[in-house]
């Protein structure tokens, strides 16, 4: 047997459900005087599968919290055989798991626990986003009288932006926090949540409709801070300027946004 036809079977091996290799693999090692072939085999087989779950419990640990041991290896045992994993690096294993949990639940299930899902794994991506070159407040405080109208941004590459129909923030910090876990409720109006990195920290909160009105017209639209103005101006009047650099500092010093050259 060729190097890359053993590496194949024993890749084939261990994404198999059953822990008994083939023959013609068994065949191609040379046991131990304590550890036989078969019993070798297992034992990689099942450290395999353990540190495949034990990654999604890490990447996962409010849906770990919500369904227990027992039924959260079941969701990820079912994962790993639908989409087993396909790149060198373990950070990507969870990548599909939001979709997943809407693929193997009834509905009234996986949609609660897919948002907090994409909740979780947003907090993953946030963490692992490059840097970016964030605006700061003294780029800002640069620009001249000409610059400000034309000036547009972009959101910093770890910036997500999620909807959230269900109260699965308060599910996640209850986790975070170790305090008592809360039912979970759909929300009476959907809810904007922000998360993103910075200084090595990642941050979240909630945006009121307004303001995420404002920032996905900057960010998601494409509007200069002149069209910003004038949108506000619908609903603060003469107040607008300031309300819109008030939001513009605010964003800024959090870290969330980039200019945008042309």
């Amino acid at each position: 047997m060729r190097l890359n036809e053993w590496q194949l079977a024993f890749e084939a091996f261990l994404l198999e459900e059953a822990k008994t290799a083939p023959p013609t693999l068994s065949a191609s090692l040379i046991g131990g005087p304590t550890l036989d072939v078969g019993t070798g085999l297992a034992i990689y087989h099942n450290a395999y599968k353990a540190r495949l779950l034990e990654v999604l419990r890490n990447d996962f640990p409010a849906i770990h919290h919500w369904l227990g041991d027992e039924e959260f290896d079941g969701l990820a045992s079912a994962y790993i055989r639908r989409y087993p994993s396909t790149n060198y690096s373990l950070r990507w294993l969870g990548r599909g798991v939001t979709a997943f949990i809407r693929e193997y639940l009834m509905p009234q299930q996986s949609a609660p626990l897919s948002e907090l899902a994409a909740l979780e794994w947003a907090f993953t991506l946030a963490f692992d986003a490059p840097s970016g070159s964030p605006l700061t407040i003294e780029a800002m405080a640069a620009l001249s009288a000409q610059e400000w109208p034309a000036l547009q941004v972009k959101p910093t590459p770890s910036v997500q932006w999620l909807e959230h129909r269900f109260n699965s923030l308060a599910l996640w910090r209850s986790v975070k926090q170790a305090t008592d876990f809360p039912d979970s409720e759909a929300l009476q109006t959907p809810q904007l949540c922000l998360i993103w990195r910075n200084d090595l920290l990642c941050n979240y909160r909630s945006l009121d409709p307004a303001e995420a009105d404002a920032l996905n017209g900057m960010i998601n639209q494409g509007w200069n801070f002149a069209e910003l103005c004038a949108e506000l101006a619908v609903i603060y009047g003469e107040g607008a300027p300031l309300q819109a650099v008030s939001w513009l500092k605010q964003w800024v010093h959090d870290g969330l946004l980039e200019r945008l050259e042309r």
